[in-house]
């Protein structure tokens, strides 16, 4: 009879998975990398004193917030290629499902970002810039130096927290076929024929432990030697 738990068998699928790691984690790179350069946009758009710029962001981020992580993955692969197809007769069909994937969660990470980026700067007391403009900086030169590095301190923990839940939400593309930690992890199961599916995805859940812990420490760090630059520059 079949155990219905084997530690050992948890030891020797946690090889097979780390050579699909780092896909997991080039494609939240690129979702971050993306999302954060959009977020930056519409949070520029929101803050613009043009209503019809703060109507296209507001909507852009409620539609986002709305939307589930699988309904917009499905939008984002079915939805892409037949818009294409039919409108400007692009075959997209023959394009990586990775693709898709970097493109929904960008899209996803943008509207976070742009919430966590309005809100960092305006935290910032815009008497500071003022002030900076007035002793001779250029509005670059203020916002480079003095707003930024005290809205990045801000911003900081949210942004952490955005990165782990990319990372996590990831874990969905292998509903569209793609092959990434846990793409591999339901391979082998399959392959298994379902048996000590249990061990596969503890060693799954162990992985994403440790990211998650590793990444809210790296922040955590990062926030304190900020915060710590920022003291002294205000003390000398």
């Amino acid at each position: 009879m079949e155990k219905y738990f084997d530690i050992n068998y948890l030891w020797t699928a946690l090889p097979q998975l780390v050579p699909f790691l780092w896909i997991t984690l080039f494609v939240a790179a690129l979702s971050v990398i993306f999302g954060t350069l959009l977020g930056l946009i519409i949070a520029v758009f929101k803050l613009s004193k043009n209503r019809f710029l703060q109507l296209l962001a507001n909507s852009y981020i409620t539609i986002m917030r709305c939307t589930p992580s699988i309904v917009l993955l499905f939008l984002v692969y079915y939805g892409i290629p037949a818009f294409a197809d039919s409108f400007f007769g692009i075959y997209l069909q023959d394009v990586h499902t990775g693709v898709f994937v970097v493109i929904t969660f960008s899209l996803q990470f943008a509207a976070m970002m742009a919430e966590v980026i309005r809100s960092a700067y305006l935290a910032i007391d815009k008497g500071q810039y003022e002030a900076a403009v007035s002793v001779g900086l250029t509005p670059f030169q203020a916002y480079r130096r003095i707003i930024f590095p005290q809205a990045v301190v801000v911003a900081l923990p949210n942004f952490g927290n955005g990165l782990i839940s990319v990372l996590q939400e990831g874990a969905l593309a292998y509903t569209i076929g793609f092959i990434d930690i846990v793409g591999k992890a339901n391979l082998i199961i399959a392959n298994n024929y379902n048996t000590h599916a249990l061990e596969i995805y503890i060693a799954l859940a162990v992985f994403y432990w440790v990211l998650s812990v590793v990444i809210a420490k790296i922040f955590e760090l990062l926030e304190k030697a900020f915060s710590k630059g920022q003291r002294s520059l205000k003390t000398s």
